[in-house]
């Protein structure tokens, strides 16, 4: 039956199948290594990991319950174990332990578990967004933004030629899939939606983003005034970098009553410095700064009449915004745009400690033939413009930086102007052979179905139902560490230190001490490296047991404190 099973009559019963599920019951066991992330089980709960499961997922009868499954998912998380393969690297029975069973699955049981669940596809995409309009209904401000990004996942299997993207990252073209994430101003995470071809920020805004957030973005009494009484007011903001920059698009989300706020793509000259005044504002992550702004009316190219808001750094450079929220002040859009940088942050924490770029399955699905792609002969013009207008260039400075001095023999000016001579005309050729190419890509189609490409040029998409399942569990498993850290930045005088804390926390060792009569289960973390950390660990402690939590599957309550055995 495998290493630290200890149910025996249980696992004979779930093989014949008359057993929904083992028991969960803990053991008064000491030194639980990694025990310290049982911390995160109030927290999972309350992000909703278990909330909206029953309607979405169900499994067969077997050993193992939903519950402990998606506890364990949840977990791993937490505790850097980014892939279901590095559980072989894991003591089964210790974290056996630690979800109240005699040791874990192993990484094939668990595979079949979570092919189980991902059958039906979409689903992934439904209990995310299930959960995403729970998260958005817990905001306290009335004045909502939201963050869109695209994020690309580099591939570098050869299960499929996926199409090239920019990875800026690396500042290369590379083969990759790209994801765009909703998430709020301090950067946790609501949903994100793939894209298999990358059809620009413009395109996935107006046909994914905007039409979900008009369908889930909660809509509150005070909103609906605020909308009834006020003809340019904002049900909510729209936050993106400077490749979504649409005059015209801008136009219909404020026809939408939804604003937007982005880079001045187009900036004009420097406004005079005179223009510029300080203001005091807080930042997302709570600290107080001054900043120089200025603000100005602007007219786009579409007549649509835009506040533009420039903020002066020390250096003198100017950056401009563009917003149509015309009720939050010059200094809170500031601070709303800025915040984007959060976004950046958790996509780098997501890859770092989360695996977030990972693929979760092997294998291919079909991409929907009526998808357009770019038409790969209009691409190869492209291409061939591209090399022509360089090589044009560069024979236009060699042409430019051939000069006659001076004191030339007849034989160098002879030579001189045969130069010139032959570069002129490799010039005025290549003009002909660009305008031919030009004329040619603009009686080409630029993008086509892609059952249209021959058979060689045709790829698959990755498979996306099990990694959208796995990427939303460690949405549910970031925000529950979130959490946590905000309660450790109280008591920290280095604030910056809460998220290395958390993970150290997670890592400690832990006594489990189960009592049955009083029905409680008491989690005794280890001593952690420093006298001030254990005094910051009391205090989560402290702010934990008031939550009152029940382990799932059991009646008993979670108490944490610290010391050792």
């Amino acid at each position: 039956m495998g290493y630290a099973t200890t149910r025996t009559l249980d696992r004979v019963a779930a093989a014949i199948g008359i057993l929904e599920s083992t028991a969960i019951e803990f053991e008064a066991t000491s030194d639980v290594a990694a025990g310290g992330v049982l911390m995160a089980v109030p927290a999972l709960l309350a992000q909703g990991l278990l909330r909206h499961r029953p309607r979405s997922y169900q499994l067969p009868k077997g050993f193992y319950g939903i519950d402990s499954i998606f506890l364990l998912l949840a977990l791993m998380a937490l505790a850097r174990i980014r892939s279901v393969e590095q559980l072989r690297y894991q003591a089964p029975g210790e974290w056996g332990r630690v979800l109240g069973l005699d040791r874990i699955p192993e990484v094939r049981t668990l595979r079949e578990k979570i092919e189980l669940l991902c059958r039906d596809l979409g689903r992934a995409m439904e209990w995310n967004a299930q959960l995403a309009k729970e998260w958005m209904a817990r905001q306290d401000s009335d004045d909502l933004y939201f963050y869109c990004d695209g994020h690309v996942r580099v591939y570098h299997g050869e299960q499929t030629p996926l199409p090239r993207h920019y990875v800026a990252r690396e500042r290369l073209c590379l083969r990759a899939t790209a994801d765009y994430w909703v998430n709020a101003m301090d950067g946790q995470p609501f949903l994100y939606v793939n894209k298999e071809v990358d059809p620009g920020l413009i395109a996935t805004l107006g046909n994914d983003v905007i039409p979900w957030l008009e369908k889930t973005a909660p809509k509150t009494a005070e909103i609906e005034q605020r909308l009834a009484q006020d003809p340019r007011a904002h049900w909510f903001t729209v936050v993106f970098d400077r490749e979504g920059y649409s005059p015209e698009f801008f136009e219909r989300l404020f026809e939408k009553r939804i604003a937007i706020l982005t880079y001045h793509k187009f900036p004009r000259q420097d406004w005079p410095v005179e223009e510029f005044t300080p203001h005091r504002v807080q930042l997302a992550g709570g600290q107080a700064v001054t900043m120089k702004l200025a603000e100005r009316g602007t007219q786009l190219s579409n007549k649509l009449w835009v506040r533009e808001i420039r903020k002066l750094t020390d250096s003198g450079h100017q950056t401009a915004l563009l917003t149509t929220n015309f009720q939050a002040s010059i200094g809170g859009l500031a601070v709303s745009l800025f915040a984007r940088w959060s976004q950046e942050n958790f996509f780098r924490y997501m890859r770092e400690h989360y695996g977030l770029d990972r693929v979760v399955e092997y294998g291919t699905e079909l991409v929907p033939e009526s998808l357009e792609v770019v038409n790969p002969q209009w691409r190869r013009l492209d291409s061939q413009i591209r090399s022509k207008t360089g090589q044009r260039y560069r024979l236009s400075a060699e042409f430019g930086a051939v000069a006659l001095s001076e004191g030339l023999s007849e034989n160098e000016v002879q030579r001189y102007e045969q130069r010139k001579g032959q570069l002129q005309e490799q010039i005025q050729h290549l003009d002909v052979e660009i305008e031919d190419l030009k004329q040619q890509r603009k009686q080409t189609a630029h993008h086509v179905p892609i059952k249209s490409l021959p058979e060689e040029e045709r790829f698959t998409r990755l498979r996306t139902e099990r990694k959208h399942f796995i990427d939303t569990i460690k949405m549910i498993a970031y925000r529950a560490e979130t959490s946590l850290v905000s309660l450790l930045r109280e008591h920290l005088a280095r604030s910056d230190d809460a998220r290395t804390l958390v993970r150290q926390i997670f890592e400690t060792e832990a006594d489990l001490l189960p009592d049955l009569n009083a029905k409680t289960l008491t989690v005794r973390i280890h001593h952690l490296t420093q006298a001030a950390h254990d005094q910051v660990l009391e205090k989560l402690c402290s702010a934990l047991n008031e939550t009152q939590t029940v382990f799932p599957g059991t009646d008993l309550t979670l108490f944490f404190k610290t010391g050792s055995s």
